[in-house]
C-alpha cells in the first residue's frame, strides 16, 4: 500500500481522470489523508501515460462500480500499459450522486443534465421518473459541474458529487439520485512496476 510521504520527502504526485471535485480525487484524499499533489487528466489513457512517463508517482483509476459493474474504458487504459504497471493498493469510495445546478434553478425548470456516462448509468431510475430531463454525456462528473457553473443557465444541470457542488458554487437540486443507496466505486492505485 502506498504510504504518505512525510518529513523532507515530497508529497506523491497522483494522476486521475477528470477535474478537481471528481470521485477519483476523493479516492486520492482517502488513500493519502495527509496529502498528495493531485494531477487532473483529460482521460484514463492520459492518466496511465503520466505514470508510464514518470511524470507522476501514481494514478488512481476506477475499475468497478456497484451499479454498473466494470468501468471498461478505465480497464482498457490499464490493459494498454501491459506489465509496465503494478497495482499498489485498492480503495472503495462511497458514491452519492447529486443533481447540481446554478442558484435559482428548479427541478421543473431543468432540461439538460450533463455527466460522465458511468454516473448517468447509475441514475436510470431518477431519469425515468423525470422524463423531461435529457442526459448528456460529458468527459467527467466534476468537469460537467464546472461547465454548468460557468454557463450559469437555469435549464442546465450536472450529476456529480457534493464536493463538486461546493467547489463550483452549485446548489444541490436533488440529492442521492443514484439507483442503489449503497453505491460505491472501487479504485486501484497503480505505479510503475519496480525493476
Amino acid at each position: 500500500m502506498p504510504t504518505n510521504m512525510t518529513g523532507t520527502e515530497p508529497m506523491p504526485r497522483v494522476a486521475f481522470q477528470g477535474e478537481l471535485g471528481a470521485f477519483s480525487e476523493m479516492a486520492i484524499r482517502q488513500q493519502w489523508p495527509e496529502g498528495a499533489e493531485v494531477v487532473p487528466c483529460a482521460s484514463f489513457p492520459v492518466a496511465v501515460q503520466r505514470v508510464l512517463d514518470g511524470a507522476v508517482d501514481f494514478a488512481v483509476i476506477p475499475v468497478e462500480n456497484a451499479i454498473v459493474g466494470p468501468v471498461r474504458v478505465a480497464l482498457d487504459a490499464l490493459a494498454t500499459a501491459g506489465d509496465a504497471l503494478t497495482v499498489r493498493a485498492e480503495t472503495r469510495v462511497p458514491v452519492h450522486l447529486h443533481l447540481l445546478a446554478p442558484a435559482g434553478a428548479t427541478l421543473a425548470g431543468l432540461r439538460d443534465v450533463h455527466s460522465h456516462p458511468v454516473a448517468l448509468a447509475q441514475c436510470r431510475i431518477f431519469f425515468a421518473r423525470h422524463g423531461w430531463l435529457v442526459s448528456t454525456v460529458h468527459a467527467d462528473t466534476a468537469g460537467a459541474a464546472r461547465d454548468v457553473a460557468q454557463a450559469g443557465l437555469l435549464t442546465r444541470a450536472a450529476v456529480a458529487s457534493d464536493m463538486a457542488a461546493e467547489r463550483y458554487g452549485l446548489e444541490i437540486i436533488a440529492s442521492r439520485i443514484e439507483d442503489v443507496p449503497a453505491n460505491w466505486t472501487r479504485f486501484v492505485v497503480v505505479s510503475l512496476k519496480p525493476i
